[in-house]
Formats: structure tokens, C-alpha cells, sequence
């Protein structure tokens, strides 16, 4: 976006709270002075509780009545009273003098003065730092269509279809194969989600399709693939093209992948017998046995004889390091064996069946009551290692080490189950262009790297994006769909798209179902977002999207490469066209620009730079240091507010500033801070790497990568490089992010004041 908005006579309104002790602690007459003669507010007033209703139409009066449009809130954290302090048509600023200032500071004589300037600078930072921000309002271009595309007809996906449908959104459901189902179409029974859980249950999969048959905002497609997707968020582009018949064209608003998984290759198992006898079946090829039995006597496949013995090999090519093999667990086999061993026992309680495992996993509410009923049906359950599989005479042997008694053992069985993992089915990794532009750009990260452990999903594409990062849905380490299964699960690296059931992470047929609920929900509200230009999570309801100056811009092509999320594209003559539906508003590409020419209304080089230059710097005999704290909004920000709540203290000496991302940090923030007098700088991001918590994927390492190269550069300007850190901290540091702090003072005690102050 290069238009650039009309400008608007700026009327600033500054607003002091004196409600949470912070008019015993403060001196408000004086903050309001500061804001009024040294920010320049143009309305300045002060509550005994701002976040109140009276408190609230005092502020709403002075935007319909006095014209203010940029509004700076001088009391709690901008995490608190979100709801009350939510103005539509102006722009915020929070300073944060509760939280920030007397909850971490000590009530003593002594402290008084040093609290007092962190709460004057607090007020001075909030007011330039809503000066020089715009009053957001939705790209004028948005829109949406409310439909959702689901992609796979499994369990995960008519799960999800339904909900969406259900909750009045039309939905289209592209399936590969000739028939709905999935796995679970092959499958007999499945673990028990209910109390007593003391039996397998009929799997429901009947009664979910023909709900989703004869639902009548539900289109199914069977025999079905996507050849091509493009768009963004409510105005996705698809082309459904069915075999041996036309290729349709249709728009969505959102999608859900549910494209479900692959077993692991059992014949990579060839010690384990499979491939050499036919009574050596997977975990999924003894359902179909046992849906062929129907309730009754299963049978071998070699000879066709009752089964009277059965071992289960649990881990067989999973949670190993060997070449070829799994690193993960798939999470539901262990539960599967039970119920599985359960189809036998029920049949006949004179069958053999022994569970050969190493650590018994039985995750869920019911886990450990299901165990138990296995148990009172009396299934054995056998610590051990598997050592192989022979055939010999009329059976199979399994060796084994017995890891309770520590000797080595061995019984004959007439079938052998082999408890193989789930691999996704995801599609293929991010397009080798992107990597190789990354190394273009000397930008290339963990990403680029190949763990020795790494699970290749080697599989034709499932979406087909028209995205210049790739066809896919970026993946992590072992190939399932980029996301992180605590902090943001269902969420990709392409917004819009989540990814929902075994192709997100391997789980059982209850868990998928529960998945795709949430997936379907996502989806709902990334509709509902585009159709008002709002954000996707984690910044979900901004208003803001990023636009730049084409003048200033010198066509590096750093934006367009470090988006994690592929919302920049390039025209013609290789400038920037950014994709405001793709956009999450981290800011990252701002902070790679290198001519500054990217912003957004209520964020950009200069609000945040403005608020870290209006501060008081004492000169170098007051031996009052400043420092710097740029900390991300979602972990290392509250991680100070919630050592502010505890009372830890930490030195009077920062002055903190909420970053949307670490990635969004430009070096010129730096550049200014130590040219403006600071004595150091402190950058606190997410963890980085493979079990990243940053909310923006990649933010926090490209940050480390930026910052590794400040040291050169603070050596020409005679300044020491312990002047400038960055750490990755967790939501959870609330002890540690205060010690960082100071620690920092404790350095600029020893290396002495900058140079640079005035």
C-alpha cells in the first residue's frame, strides 16, 4: 500500500490516573505539567480512576467534543482495561506508570526521586510516542466472502466442516479419494472419550458423514484436488479440479487443512518381520481385520486360521535416532494397542495378547481407567525391548529383553502388531527460491539447516500456493505444518490457512475431532477479520497494515525475504506490494528496511523513536544512567508487568518500550538511543530456534542475527560492546527479566557513563 492517508490536524489529549496507589506515590500535578509544557499535550487532565465510567466519558467527551485524536493513557500497563480504554477513530499510547513504575519500585524516602523521573519520563514517552502516530482505520480494498475451505474429507475434515457449518458459514470440502473417511473409514472401533471408558466405541464416522451429506451449506468433492490457491484471507482464490471432469474456481474467506497422514513405512522394519510374514500387520491393518471380522474371530492373513496369540510392538520405527526412523512418538499408539488387544479379548477372553512396550503412554482424562479395564481383561503388558520377528514353523517368534525380570525372553504368537507412527501429510517444505534468496540476502537462519533427525514428507502438494515462499505450508523439524502446539495451535505461517487433526500433529480419532473444532473456529474468525480489515492473531483486531514511501525505497528485496508470513510480493519493477490480508502486523519488515521507508498508523521507526528520545538524560556527574529496554509484547513484556505485580524491583535506571515483535526492531533505534545518551540497551525477544515460542515464527531470530553484527559497529564508535544485549525470554522469566536489568546497571557501573551524553 503507497497511498498515503490524508493528514489529519493532530489534537493530543494526555490523561493521568491517580486510581491503584498512583496518586499517593506520584506527584500528578507535576506529570500533568510535563505533559502539557514539555510534550505539548493539547488537553491534559487527571482521574482518580481513569479505567471507570466516568473516568472513560471523560476521555470519550474529549474525542466527540474537544477533537482529540491521539489519546496517551498515563496509568497501568497497555495489557490492563484493554476493554476500557478501546476508541474507535484515535490513536493510544499507554505509559505505563503502575506496573512500570510503583509497582517496581520500593515506598521508601530514598526511592521517591528516582520513581518520580520514571514516572515523568513514562508521561513524556507516552505523549511523543502518540504524536507521531495516525489514527488506524481498515484498508479500504478489504474484503471477504464468508465461505471456508476444507481440505480432506477424513475425520478432522468433516469434523471441521460441520462445525462451520453449523455455525451458518458455507463450506466446501475437497476430498482425494472416492469416498469420505479417511483412515477411520478402515477402522472398527475407537477409544472410549466418555466415562466408564472401559470399552472401544463405535467410531461415529457413519453418523458425521451423513450429517455432513445432508447438511445444505456443505458441498463435498470427491476424487478431488487443489491445482492452484492464491489470495489472501477473504479472498482466497481456489481451482478445484475433479478427476475426469471440470476444474471449478471458487473463492473463500478461510481454510482448513485436514489433509490427515501417512503410516510409517513398515517395511523400513525388516527386523521386525514385516515384509517376510504376512501375520506382521500394522496397527491400521489390524483394523481392517478386525472390521472384517465384525465382532468376530479374526484371522490370520497367511492361512486364514483364528488368531489364538498376539504380541504388540510398541515404538516399532519410532522414538529412535536410527537413520530412516521416527524421533517423535505419535502420541495415541500405545491407547490403539489397548483397544486393539480389547477387540481380541472380547471376542475370546482365552486369547494371548501381550503389549510389548517400553513406556506405556495412556494420555487423556480416560487414559488411565482404560488401561485398567485392559487390565481386568486380562491383557499382559510387558516391559521390554524388541530385539526381532523370525517366522519359524507355525508361528511367529518375539525376541525381547524383559526389562523387569533383565533377561532375555522369547514367545511364539500367531500375528504380531507393529505399532508404527504417523507421518504428515503436509505437502511439500518451503520452495528452495525462498531458501536460496534468503542466502542471496546473507539472511538464511536455523531454517535453512538440516537436522541429522529430520522426517521428510515426501509427497505431491496439497494446496498448490501461489505464494512466492512456497506451494505449502512451511514445517517443522519432523514435517508437520509450521505452529506451535502450545502458545498458538492451529495457526501457519500463511495466514488464514490452519491446520487441523494428524497433519497438524499425530493423535487419535478423539483428539482430532476436538482439533478440528478449534481449527474451525480459527477459520470463522479470520473471515470475520478480513471482512472488517482486522488482523489474524496474535494481534487480532488491529486495524493497521503496513504501507511505505516507494520514493525512499532502494528494492533490497530484506522485506519481501524476512516476512515469515509470505504477506509481501513484488511488482514489476521489483519494489515491495504488501498483502494487508497476509499481513499479522509484526512489524518485521520494518525493522529490516534499511532506509526506513515501511510503517504503520499506530507503530513505526519514528513513534517508537520519538518516545525513546523524549526522555530526561541527566549528564555524567548526576551518575544516573538510562537504559534502553526494547521488550516484545508477548512474553518479555508481561514477564516485566508480572514482576511489577510480585514487587520485584529493578533499577530505576530503564525505561522500557513495548515492541510488537523483536523482529520489528530497526537499528536505528539503537543508533539513536546511544547517540541520545543511553548507556546501554537491552533487547528481550522469544526463544528462537526449533522450540521457538516467538508469535511472529521467526522474529526473534532474525533479530539475534541483526544484532550479532551492532558490535563492529559500536567498536568504531568507541563504545563497548557490553553497551548492547539481547536475550530470549520466556513469558515465565519474572524473576529473571528484572535480574537482566540489572545486571546491566551493575555493567555500566563498571565500564562507567557513555560518551555520547550531553
Amino acid at each position: 500500500m503507497a497511498d498515503e492517508k490524508l493528514p489529519v490536524e493532530k489534537k493530543i489529549g494526555a490523561y493521568i490516573c491517580k486510581g491503584c496507589g498512583l496518586g499517593e506515590r506520584l506527584e500528578g500535578a507535576q506529570l500533568s505539567m510535563i505533559a502539557e509544557r514539555e510534550a505539548k499535550a493539547n488537553v491534559v487532565r487527571e482521574h482518580d480512576f481513569l479505567c471507570s465510567e466516568d473516568g472513560v466519558k471523560m476521555i470519550q467527551d474529549d474525542i466527540d467534543n474537544e477533537g482529540v485524536n491521539r489519546i496517551a493513557i498515563c496509568a497501568c500497563s497497555r495489557r490492563a482495561k484493554t476493554d476500557a480504554f478501546n476508541f474507535e477513530g484515535v490513536a493510544i499510547a499507554r505509559g505505563n506508570l503502575r506496573e512500570g513504575v510503583i509497582w517496581a519500585r520500593p515506598d521508601t524516602d530514598e526511592a521517591r526521586e528516582t520513581t518520580e523521573e520514571m514516572a515523568a519520563d513514562y508521561v513524556r514517552m507516552a505523549v511523543w510516542e502518540v504524536k507521531f502516530m495516525t489514527p488506524p482505520s481498515s484498508n479500504p480494498e478489504a474484503k471477504c466472502t464468508p465461505d471456508i475451505l476444507v481440505v480432506g474429507g477424513g475425520v478432522s475434515g468433516l469434523t471441521a466442516a460441520l462445525e462451520a457449518a453449523r455455525a451458518g458459514y458455507p463450506v466446501t470440502v475437497v476430498e482425494k479419494s472416492g469416498h469420505l473417511g479417511g483412515h477411520v473409514a478402515d477402522s472398527w472401533k475407537r477409544i472410549p472419550d466418555r466415562a466408564p471408558y472401559t470399552d472401544p466405541v463405535d467410531t461415529g464416522l457413519d453418523e458425521l458423514i451423513a450429517a455432513c451429506e445432508a447438511h445444505d451449506k456443505i458441498t463435498i468433492h470427491l476424487n478431488a484436488k487443489l491445482t492452484k490457491t492464491a489470495g489472501a484471507p477473504g479472498q482466497f482464490q481456489a481451482d478445484i479440479s475433479v478427476e475426469s471432469g471440470p476444474t471449478v474456481t471458487a473463492s473463500f474467506g478461510a481454510i482448513v487443512q485436514a489433509s490427515g497422514y501417512d503410516d510409517y513405512d513398515a517395511n523400513q522394519l525388516p527386523d521386525l518381520g514385516y515384509g517376510k510374514s504376512p501375520d506382521v500387520v500394522t496397527q491400521q491393518e489390524l483394523e481392517a481385520l478386525a472390521r472384517a471380522a465384525d465382532g468376530g474371530a479374526i484371522k490370520r492373513p497367511s492361512d486364514g486360521k483364528e488368531v489364538k496369540s498376539v504380541a504388540f510392538v510398541q515404538c516399532a520405527g519410532q522414538r529412535s535416532e536410527k537413520e530412516g526412523q521416527l524421533p517423535y512418538c505419535s502420541g495415541h499408539c500405545c491407547m490403539t494397542s489397548i483397544k486393539q488387544a480389547m477387540y481380541f479379548k472380547d471376542q475370546n477372553p482365552d486369547i494371548d495378547t501381550n503389549i510389548l512396550y517400553r513406556d506405556l503412554r495412556t494420555p487423556g482424562s480416560g487414559g488411565e481407567d482404560f488401561y485398567r479395564s485392559g487390565q481386568d481383561k486380562e491383557v499382559t503388558f510387558t516391559k521390554a525391548c524388541v530385539d526381532g520377528v523370525e517366522a519359524a514353523g507355525d508361528g511367529l517368534h518375539v525376541k525381547f529383553k524383559d526389562l523387569i525380570l533383565d533377561e532375555d525372553s522369547e514367545e511364539v504368537v500367531d500375528l504380531v502388531v507393529l505399532a508404527v507412527g504417523q507421518v504428515p501429510n503436509s505437502g511439500v517444505d518451503i520452495d528452495a527460491v525462498a531458501i536460496e534468496e534468503e542466502e542471496e540476502e546473507g539472511e538464511a537462519g536455523e531454517e535453512g539447516a538440516s537436522p541429522a533427525n529430520e522426517v521428510h514428507v515426501s509427497v505431491e502438494s496439497i494446496l498448490n500456493l501461489d505464494y512466492r515462499q512456497g506451494p505449502d505450508l512451511p514445517q517443522l523439524v519432523y514435517g508437520f505444518p509450521d505452529s506451535h502446539f502450545i502458545c498458538f495451535p492451529y495457526e501457519t505461517r500463511r495466514t488464514g490457512i490452519y491446520a487441523s487433526g494428524p497433519v497438524r500433529r499425530p493423535m487419535d480419532i478423539v483428539s482430532a475431532r476436538e482439533d478440528a473444532t478449534g481449527a474451525a473456529l480459527k477459520a470463522i474468525q479470520a473471515v470475520e477479520n478480513a471482512a472488517k480489515g482486522r488482523a489474524a492473531h496474535p494481534r487480532s483486531g488491529d486495524l493497521s497494515y503496513p504501507s511505505f514511501r516507494k520514493e525512499g525505497c532502494t528494492q533490497c528485496k530484506r522485506c519481501t525475504v524476512e516476512c515469515p508470513f509470505g504477506a509481501i510480493n513484488e511488482d514489476e519493477e521489483r519494489y515491495p506490494v504488501f498483502n494487508e490480508s497476509r499481513c499479522r502486523r509484526c512489524g518485521t519488515c520494518m525493522g529490516a528496511c534499511p532506509v526506513r521507508v515501511i510503517s504503520f498508523d499506530n507503530y513505526s521507526v519514528d513513534s517508537v523513536g520519538q518516545a525513546l528520545k523524549n526522555i530526561d538524560i541527566p549528564d555524567e556527574f548526576e551518575e544516573k544512567p538510562r537504559i534502553l529496554v526494547l521488550a516484545c509484547e508477548n512474553d518479555a513484556y508481561p514477564a516485566l508487568d508480572m514482576a511489577g505485580m510480585n514487587k520485584i524491583e529493578y533499577s530505576a535506571f530503564a525505561r522500557i518500550i513495548p515492541v510488537r515483535c523483536l523482529g520489528s526492531v530497526n537499528l536505528i533505534w539503537i543508533t539513536d538511543a546511544l547517540n541520545s545518551g543511553y548507556d546501554g540497551v537491552i533487547l528481550m525477544g522469544c526463544q528462537k530456534g526449533e522450540n521457538y515460542q516467538c508469535h511472529f515464527v521467526r522474529g526473534s531470530e532474525i533479530a539475534h542475527q541483526r544484532m550479532s553484527k551492532v558490535d563492529d559497529t559500536l567498536q568504531s564508535l568507541s563504545l563497548e560492546p557490553e553497551r548492547v544485549a539481547t536475550y530470549e525470554i520466556a513469558i515465565t522469566d519474572i524473576q529473571r527479566a528484572p535480574q537482566l536489568i540489572n545486571d546491566m546497571a551493575e555493567t555500566i557501573e563498571k565500564i562507567g557513563m557513555s560518551p555520547f551524553k550531553f
